[in-house]
């Protein structure tokens, strides 16, 4: 890092807590006001996925017992989105494992948007692996509003988690997505064994993309994955660390996703006040959630003490 950057990360971690979490709920409140994003997603195809990130419970390289299935049918895709409509989400996100989608496998990709946004009526939104912006175009013209592809971390610390593609493939896709007009969404994982430099590193990247949310995963080590035994975050390293992306993206969605529950625990709202302004309801992709109840009363709790 040069000079400026060593100064901006030891700003960032030294800083008081309470402190940066003041600057980021400002920051917040200035940029973004009351807006709050829920979303729900499907794992619309499970396991079986050649690559080899280390995190990753989909993996086929790793025995971790997850369900595997072959990509669900349109009529299972349209349901799941009345589900997820009916349990308040404002997206949709269709999920498939692997690094692509087959001819056959984008078809039904396609058409179940179209269904969806014909008789649900919700966003609907996408992670399908590094498509082309032809593939992308096609879901773009099918209804297809938003495109999630995560760096999950900093340039530099990606070869430590994934081999099986680099992270300039990551980020091509994800500026193909926005060519073709798609809104974007790139996060990643927070607690992979990066360093606050690779955090600061990896917002300030995700900054330069100019996406439109970023969503923040705090790793569940999940057993038979390589990081099984990873040593998790705490709670306050979380929170800062929500924090830091919120003064780097001023106005940007940042959502708290997988891991909220188990790390955040009881200072679930504490990640709202340090500056993220949405969340994944219904549960993750091989990770069950909290009850849809329990989170909508959180978000009105929240809402709550943003106009305090």
């Amino acid at each position: 890092m040069n000079n400026t950057n060593t100064l901006e990360l030891e700003r960032l971690i030294k800083m008081p807590l309470p402190e940066i979490l003041v600057k980021a709920n400002n920051i917040r409140k200035e940029n973004t006001g009351l807006l709050f994003e829920t979303c729900s997603i499907v794992n619309a195809k499970s396991g079986l996925c050649a690559e080899d990130c280390k995190f990753c419970a989909q993996s086929s390289r790793y025995n971790t017992e997850v369900n595997t299935y072959s990509l669900k049918s349109e009529n299972e895709l349209v349901e799941a989105a009345k589900t997820a409509r009916k349990i308040g989400a404002r997206k949709f996100g269709l999920v498939t494992s692997g690094n692509c989608l087959n001819e056959r496998e984008l078809r039904v990709i396609a058409n179940a948007i179209q269904e969806i946004r014909t008789q649900v009526g919700i966003e609907v939104c996408a992670s399908l692996g590094a498509l082309t912006r032809t593939e992308l175009r096609q879901l773009k013209d099918a209804g297809l509003s938003r495109y999630h592809h995560n760096i999950e971390t900093s340039p530099n610390y990606y070869k430590k988690i994934v081999t099986t593609h680099d992270f300039r493939t990551r980020v091509d896709t994800v500026k193909a997505a926005k060519e073709v007009g798609l809104e974007t969404c790139c996060g990643g994982i927070i607690g992979l064994g990066e360093s606050w430099e690779d955090r600061v590193e990896m917002a300030h990247f995700i900054k330069e993309l100019d996406v439109d949310a970023i969503p923040l995963n705090l790793l569940v080590p999940i057993k038979g994955t390589p990081l099984m035994s990873a040593k998790r975050i705490s709670c306050l390293d979380a929170i800062r660390t929500i924090a830091i992306f919120r003064l780097i993206l001023p106005d940007k969605t940042i959502k708290i996703a997988a891991g909220r529950e188990s790390i955040l625990k009881d200072f679930q709202a504490l990640g709202f006040m340090a500056g993220a302004n949405g969340m994944l309801i219904g549960g993750y992709l091989t990770v069950r959630g909290r009850e849809v109840a329990e989170d909508h009363q959180l978000i009105d709790e929240i809402k709550k003490l943003w106009t305090e």
